[in-house]
């Protein structure tokens, strides 16, 4: 796998909206409460994608470099 792979936990996800706001290409609400992924496969490098991982108020998005699996956000 190359580039970053994105994942959303839905059960800490309280759906804010937030990454749905940040980047509308990747994320989407299902529902109420249940944040989706488009196309979370080999997402590419985007300063955007760390942006929204920080911004979780629940820290349900992680991002992971696909060639070394090391978790590149939420930042410290």
């Amino acid at each position: 796998m190359t580039g970053w792979h994105i994942e959303v936990d839905d059960h800490v996800c309280i759906g804010s909206g937030m990454c749905a706001a940040l980047a509308p290409e990747r994320f989407a609400l299902d529902g109420s409460t249940a944040t989706v992924v488009r196309d979370a496969a080999d997402a590419p490098e985007d300063e955007v994608l760390l942006d929204v991982a920080d911004s979780c108020p629940s820290s349900a998005i992680t991002v992971t470099d696909g060639a070394s699996g090391e978790v590149v956000g939420p930042r410290p």
